[in-house]
């Protein structure tokens, strides 16, 4: 088999596909907890604790000189995304039980017995017209 059909093979997968999408809304999803993250709880939580700006906390190495920016580590923003990660990872784990819950009630659902075949039908009338007899 060659490269190419064994890729058109695995591209066509149904599993590739729903990998696609998932990434895709999870990007999505990333750059709305991002927002809500930045624009919307950081700066009330950054209010309680004195007005700071989590983004521009920084502890700086060196100073600027010249054309040289200054270095800095920003545990600031290092903060922020670490409030992101948390609440993707809390929507991804309500994402999953959700999803753990609804399949579990599917398998506990009752599976009737199945229908006899017809030879099992036709042995049960001879065994029955055996038994009159």
């Amino acid at each position: 088999m060659g490269f190419f059909s064994e890729f058109k093979e695995f591209a066509s997968k149904g599993n590739v596909v729903d990998l696609a999408v998932g990434v895709i809304i999870g990007g999505a999803f990333g750059k709305i907890v991002g927002s809500m993250v930045n624009d919307i709880l950081m700066p009330p939580i950054g209010m309680i604790l004195s007005n700071i700006d989590f983004k521009e906390l920084t502890l700086p190495l060196t100073e600027q000189v010249g054309n040289n920016p200054a270095v800095a580590i920003k545990y600031g923003m290092f903060i922020q995304n670490i409030i992101e990660f948390v609440i993707v990872a809390f929507c991804v784990f309500l994402v999953v039980k959700g999803m753990n819950s609804l399949k579990r009630k599917k398998e506990e659902a009752p599976i009737a017995p199945p229908e006899p075949s017809n030879e099992e039908k036709l042995l049960t009338e001879i065994r029955d017209l055996l038994k009159k007899a």
